[in-house]
């Protein structure tokens, strides 16, 4: 028996070092698979996070637009300045759109309209010329009236008399093409001096701030210095865009006046040869 027992007791402890050392090892390799995939974790998140701080300030950069860069500015330049300098600049164009607009209804083609003018007046068909003039838009065709209605009249179809009124007619005309580009001047020189007033507010500000705080570190005068340079910016920006626009209505001016001072010497001459002038 005592052998019997000796056995028994013999195997029980190799089965139970047998069964530990099974469960030791199990649990090493689920603590080995736990880290391996904690760690495949950590690397896929590693991996993520890499992949995705470059795609962040490119998604931030494409979505950045020049209307909210401008408008940021606009903010940051003090919305009180900043709105003068804008209605300088809508004001401006409004006048540039409107000189452009009549200057572009005024060009016609000088050449054709003085030829038909000039067959006409040849015939003695003044009255169909006078039509014609009427029926025809621009400095031109008024100017043209004008003399005509002197040379179809009894009182006033001499030659001095018809010059007088085709000079006349034409200093009239010559201040309708320039009509309103004083304002566009004035806008003009307006918009800088509003942003060189925001620049000078804008350091005021900055040397106040500069007294309250007693320092003169770079955070301080930082807010300051930017309302004073972005409302400069704006303010020569504006003025360069109504510059380009003025000086482009002053060259369609200068043709018109061109036109209209050959056609006057074309006409003063057509109704010299027409048999109703007087010589």
């Amino acid at each position: 028996m005592k052998k019997l027992f000796a056995i028994v007791a013999l195997v029980a402890a190799c089965s139970f070092a047998a069964t530990s050392n099974v469960m030791a090892q199990e649990e090493a390799e689920a603590a080995a698979t736990e880290q391996v995939d904690t760690a495949a974790v950590d690397t896929a998140a590693v991996d993520t996070t890499v992949a995705e701080v470059p795609e962040t300030p490119v998604v931030e950069e494409e979505s950045e637009s020049l209307h909210k860069v401008l408008k940021t500015k606009f903010i940051e330049g003090d919305a009180g300045f900043m709105s003068l300098v804008a209605l300088a600049l809508v004001l401006g164009l409004a006048f540039c759109i409107e000189r452009v607009i009549y200057l572009t209804l005024a060009q016609v083609n000088t050449r054709k309209f003085m030829g038909e003018l000039a067959d006409l007046v040849a015939k003695d068909k003044v009255e169909d010329a006078i039509e014609l003039c009427n029926s025809t838009r621009g400095p031109v065709a008024r100017v043209s009236s004008k003399a005509l209605a002197c040379l179809n009249s009894k009182e006033q179809n001499d030659i001095a008399s018809i010059e007088r009124a085709i000079n006349t007619e034409a200093e009239i005309q010559g201040s309708y093409l320039e009509e309103h580009c004083s304002w566009i001047t004035f806008f003009i020189a307006s918009a800088p001096s509003l942003g060189f007033l925001g620049t000078v507010i804008g350091m005021v500000m900055a040397f106040d701030t500069i007294e309250k705080a007693g320092d003169i570190s770079p955070t301080v005068v930082a807010g300051g210095m930017k309302v004073a340079l972005i409302t400069t910016i704006f303010g020569i920006i504006v003025a360069l865009i109504l510059q380009l626009f003025y000086n482009f209505i002053l060259g369609s001016i200068e043709g018109l006046t061109a036109n209209m001072e050959e056609s006057a010497q074309e006409l003063l001459t057509m109704c010299v040869k027409s048999p109703k002038c007087q010589k």
